[in-house]
């Protein structure tokens, strides 16, 4: 078995049964068991989650993508920040990207009032925070490779020649 193999199904469906991974692998379940045992404990697998469609769930949460620009001394590096930027709970994903700016962070919390005060108060303080900018996300499509279809099939007429 190799662990690609099991990382790939694992990016599927991490609810796959240990049962089903061993014969879609062909392998026996205790080997799984053992590479999955041997994932977490490494740290590669770091959790399991599951993806909600926020159209369908009772749950108002608001989310931000916010960009920072930040600017580094001889003190200060790019894993210093980050490592004071992932404590916070509100942040739930940070990223150090290339183009116009630095960061971008995943931000999510009750309303757009509280992201706000958030990016304002815990944030923009950071000294080394040049420039934020927020995006709120308005519609979700695709998430963690996974379409948020409406179920609904499309009523268009196709139109032939």
């Amino acid at each position: 078995m190799e662990r690609s193999e099991l990382l790939d199904l694992l990016r599927d469906d991490a609810r796959t049964p240990v049962t089903d991974l061993a014969r879609m692998l062909d392998t026996d379940e205790e080997t799984v068991q053992a590479e999955l045992d041997a994932l977490e404990a490494e740290g590669a697998v770091r959790g399991y989650r599951a993806v909600l469609d926020p159209d369908r769930v009772d749950d108002e949460r608001v989310e931000a993508v916010v960009e920072l620009d930040v600017t580094l001394d001889r003190e200060t590096g790019y894993e210093d920040i980050a490592r004071r930027l992932v404590k916070f709970d509100e942040v739930r994903g940070l990223r150090l990207v290339s183009g116009d700016y630095d960061f971008a962070v995943d931000v999510e919390s009750d309303s757009m009032r509280a992201v706000s005060r958030f990016v304002s108060d815990q944030i923009a303080p950071v000294p080394e925070v040049t420039k934020t900018v927020t995006h709120f996300v308005m519609q979700t499509y695709k998430e963690a490779g996974i379409p948020f279809e409406d179920g609904e099939d499309d009523d268009r007429l196709s139109v032939t020649p």
